[in-house]
């Protein structure tokens, strides 16, 4: 994995817990369908629920929720299809909500059932929201007509007509809070656990699983542009123009797509579709006939029947459409520009993961007996699997670079690290740039050789025109050779580690260290520990290709309990 932008905590937080939601998804939605169990959606929902609030007991990250959320939407949504805009919207809601929920209310009983509830409840009102957008407002109407028919039929009369959605909403409801209860008992359960992980199998985990292909499709802004107008038109004229303009409007763009896109018109050759377009028609029809005094009844229901099932394939296939477009690298580099820049690399960890996190789920004939327990078991996995990725990225770092602003103890913390490698034996090459002082004045830095312990002046307030300057450092000569013998290949055979304090403005301009660099990135196979300031990480990152570097901030507490867990990783401690 090639990682442009260092992944933070959370990140890897979210990718974890995703991939749990999403492996639960895979998992149990695929057994709850081919069942046909009721309200089998309100299953997995209730799943994603229950994992979202129990870890959170024990990672307490703000922006977890939503974060992990858009994760498991976008594992689910690999291809570029429809679906993106079905279970892609509703999880990452669903997510939202009760992050939400969370944030307002902060992390109580209370928050959790409200955030419950209204995750639960999007799931209820994302169906009606879907068939809304997809048929119209018509639909409304023709519940009411349906409604209507009914109370003449059987000579009853309803006070309120929607008293049968209220009644469904109330399930929901009821399950909403069940969920968050069940995640909050297993949640304080979670704090003083001593098992993590139980019956699993690594072994045969690795095949299980294996995440659909995107199909790859030409992209265009300009269709991209397009695709969006042309549904906007078009839906446009459906409420304001004759139905000439919009039937003949609808199959054109249709026709075009068609053309242009080759899975464009796959939607319209499912059953499902077909169902409710006879379905439709026919009770349009049937209900105008029969409720209406207006002549050319049937004739009026008939187009408004025609009308839904042309305005449901024009979003059906447009959303196909544009998420086929979504695909487009400059659209998703001007993501990677904002504040999901690192959603690749932690989308990217989830997918390494997933088939690891699939084999472990308990079996699921279990599941009915003690479902409680089978939960459960997904939900202590979140600590063992953020481990076992964070071990896995160190041992895949070769580079690791210490970071932060000017004071927060970068070089203090490089020579506690190099004090505890030799201690433990292991054999240290580099160079370490500590501050000189006089009388309260910064006079400079010195270098030394950690092999050797050698010390010499490196850099001083003073100089001449023709030694490097960096700011107000003048580079002396005789140090940066010193330092250059230091880092030679030739000098570090031995070493199991380089250190390097620190690389700045010069390095990336060519100077002082940067031929060095150049050496021991492309020949010195083993860790290299180097500080850069923060704000130049990335172009440090950049300009010499770095791959799954690990990031550390010095400013942090956990910075030196990070750089061991690298070291026990790696088989140096």
């Amino acid at each position: 994995m090639t990682q442009n932008k260092p992944i933070s905590n959370i990140w890897l937080k979210a990718a974890i817990l995703g991939c749990l939601w999403a492996s639960s998804e895979i998992v149990f939605g695929s057994f709850l369908h081919n069942l046909h169990v009721p309200f089998g959606s309100n299953f997995l929902t209730a799943i994603g629920i229950i994992l979202l609030i129990s870890v959170s007991y024990i990672w307490k990250d703000k922006g977890l929720f939503w974060r992990s959320g858009l994760i498991c939407a976008l594992m689910k949504s690999v291809s570029p299809s429809a679906v993106i805009f079905g279970p892609m919207i509703a999880i990452f809601c669903e997510s939202l909500l009760l992050e939400i929920a969370v944030m307002v209310f902060r992390r109580n009983i209370f928050a959790y059932i409200l955030g419950g509830v209204l995750a639960m409840s999007w799931t209820f009102t994302h169906k009606i929201l879907s068939f809304i957008l997809t048929y119209g407002f018509n639909l409304i109407n023709l519940y009411k007509d349906i409604a209507l028919f009914a109370q003449k039929q059987f000579n009853i009369t309803f006070e309120n007509i929607w008293v049968p959605i209220y009644l469904l909403w109330f399930v929901y409801f009821l399950m909403g809070v069940i969920s968050a209860l069940m995640g909050i008992y297993i949640g304080k359960k979670m704090q003083n656990k001593e098992s993590v992980l139980q019956n699993t199998d690594l072994k045969k985990a690795k095949n299980i699983y294996t995440p659909k292909t995107t199909v790859k499709s030409k992209t265009s802004l300009y269709w991209f542009g397009f695709d969006i107008s042309a549904m906007i038109v078009v839906l446009f004229l459906m409420n304001f123009a004759h139905w000439i303009w919009w039937s003949s409007g609808g199959i054109i763009i249709i026709i075009a797509w068609s053309l242009r896109y080759s899975r464009a018109l796959k939607p319209l050759k499912r059953p499902k579709f077909w169902i409710f377009f006879v379905l439709i028609t026919m009770l349009t029809s049937f209900l105008f006939a029969k409720l209406q005094t207006q002549n050319n009844e049937i004739m009026g229901g008939l187009m408004i029947g025609l009308q839904m099932n042309l305005r449901a394939a024009l979003i059906i296939i447009g959303f196909s459409v544009i998420g086929t477009e979504l695909t487009n690298p400059a659209i998703q580099n001007f993501f990677k520009r904002t504040s999901f820049s690192q959603l690749p690399s932690a989308l990217e960890v989830a997918f390494d993961t997933l088939p690891f996190v699939v084999g472990s789920i308990p079996d699921f004939k279990n599941f009915f007996k003690r479902p409680v327990y089978v939960v459960q078991q997904v939900v202590y996995q979140a600590d063992y699997w953020l481990e076992q990725v964070v071990n896995n990225q160190n041992k895949k770092s070769k580079i690791i670079i210490i970071t932060g602003n000017k004071g927060q103890g970068k070089t203090t913390l490089l020579c506690e690290v190099v004090k505890l490698l030799k201690l433990n034996n292991i054999k240290t090459g580099g160079i370490i740039s500590p501050v000189i002082y006089e009388k309260n004045n910064l006079l400079g830095y010195d270098i030394i050789n950690v092999a050797t312990n050698e010390r010499i002046a490196l850099s001083r307030t003073s100089g001449n025109e023709n030694m490097v300057k960096a700011g107000k450092f003048y580079f002396q000569n005789e140090g940066i050779e010193f330092g250059e013998k230091a880092l030679s290949l030739e000098n570090n055979k031995e070493s199991q580690i380089i250190v390097i304090d620190e690389i700045g403005f010069l390095e990336l301009d060519n100077q002082v260290w940067a031929s060095c660099l150049n050496e021991l990135m492309g020949n010195f196979d083993k860790p290299v520990i180097l500080i850069v300031r923060n704000f130049l990480v990335e172009n440090f990152i950049k300009k010499w290709s770095i791959s799954n570097p690990l990031i550390v901030d010095a400013g942090k507490d956990n910075a030196k309990d990070l750089l061991i867990q690298f070291f026990v990783a790696s088989s140096l401690l």
